[in-house]
């Protein structure tokens, strides 16, 4: 079991679901928020909802593949929290990177 990449994964797949899943219920409030604030439309919840959550779905694949292998610690309350705000925050982290590493 030590062998396998998954067992080795564990602690990233484990936090990057959880900051998913809250990452998830965020989109659905702000997608709320939103749409109350620009229009009462139903139709227009549903889109930025959409949006959003495509924009965490896609971040949680981009960060999963970028810094998963370096994953080692435990799971715990903090790392999760910043697996939530990495979800938001990607493109800035990318950026970052790029920036470092050109």
């Amino acid at each position: 079991m030590q062998n396998d990449p998954l067992w080795k994964l564990r602690h990233a797949i484990a936090g990057v679901a959880l900051a998913l899943l809250a990452a998830v219920l965020l989109a659905a409030l702000a997608a709320r928020v939103i749409g109350d604030l620009i229009a009462d439309s139903y139709g227009l919840r549903v889109a930025i909802y959409g949006g959003l959550l495509l924009y965490v779905v896609v971040g949680a694949g981009v960060l999963f593949v970028k810094v998963a292998q370096h994953e080692t610690r435990s799971l715990s309350a903090g790392r999760v929290g910043k697996w939530l705000a990495s979800l938001w925050l990607w493109p800035l982290l990318l950026a970052a990177r790029r920036a470092g590493g050109a």
